[in-house]
C-alpha cells in the first residue's frame, strides 16, 4: 500500500521537523531548509541542461549534498545535536572534503575562463542565466542559514558550503558562457 502525499496536518500552518517537533511554516528553520530545497532544484535544472559529463557527476553529487544539508536543517537539532549519545539523530555528514570539492573545482575553471576586469551581467545565454539565478538563490539559502544560526546551534560548515557553492556557480556560469560563445556584457557603471 502507498502512503498519500497529503496528510492535512499542515493545514493549520505548522509542518514537522525530523524527530516530531512541529513549528510554524514561516519559522527560520523552515526558511532555511525550504529554500536549501528550492536550491536544489535549480541545481537539477542546471543539471538537465548541461552535457559535460564531468560537470554533470559534480552537479548530482552538489544536489546529494545540498539533500544532505537539508536534512540536518529539518532535524530536530534537541535530538539531532543531542549530547546524549542514545538519543542523537544519525545523518550523513557534511565536511570540509565537500567544500573541497568545490573548491578544486572553481580552481579548474578559473584556469580555463578570462580574467575577469569588471562586474559582469547575469545573462547571455540562457544557460548562463540559469546558472545566476541559482547563484543567487544559493546565497539566499546561505543568508538563511546564518539567519538561524543567530537562534539555534547550526553546524557552520553548512553555509561554508553553500558560500563555496555560490562561487563555484558564478565560475560555472563563467565557464558555460565561454563553451557556449555567449557574450560576457562587463558592468560599466554609468557615473
Amino acid at each position: 500500500m502507498s502512503f498519500k502525499i497529503y496528510t492535512k496536518t499542515g493545514d493549520a500552518g505548522l509542518t514537522s521537523l525530523i524527530g516530531g517537533t512541529r513549528l510554524p511554516k514561516q519559522h527560520l528553520r523552515i526558511e532555511a531548509y525550504g529554500t536549501v530545497d528550492e536550491l536544489n532544484s535549480h541545481i537539477g535544472l542546471l543539471r538537465d541542461v548541461i552535457t559535460v559529463k564531468e560537470t554533470v557527476d559534480l552537479l548530482v553529487s552538489i544536489q546529494d549534498r545540498l539533500f544532505t544539508i537539508g536534512s540536518h536543517l529539518a532535524a530536530d537539532p534537541k535530538i539531532y545535536l543531542s549530547e546524549n549519545k542514545s538519543n542523537k539523530m544519525s545523518l550523513p555528514p557534511i565536511n570540509e572534503k565537500d567544500v573541497e570539492v568545490l573548491e578544486q573545482a572553481i580552481d579548474l575553471i578559473d584556469e580555463q575562463v578570462p580574467e575577469m576586469k569588471s562586474f559582469i551581467l547575469p545573462g547571455g545565454h540562457v544557460y548562463v542565466s540559469y546558472c545566476h539565478i541559482a547563484r543567487c538563490v544559493c546565497r539566499r539559502a546561505e543568508r538563511a542559514v546564518l539567519r538561524l544560526t543567530e537562534y539555534e546551534k547550526v553546524d557552520t560548515i553548512h553555509s561554508k558550503y553553500l558560500n563555496r557553492l555560490s562561487d563555484y556557480l558564478f565560475m560555472l556560469s563563467r565557464q558555460l558562457t565561454m563553451q557556449l560563445n555567449a557574450n560576457e556584457i562587463p558592468w560599466k557603471p554609468k557615473l
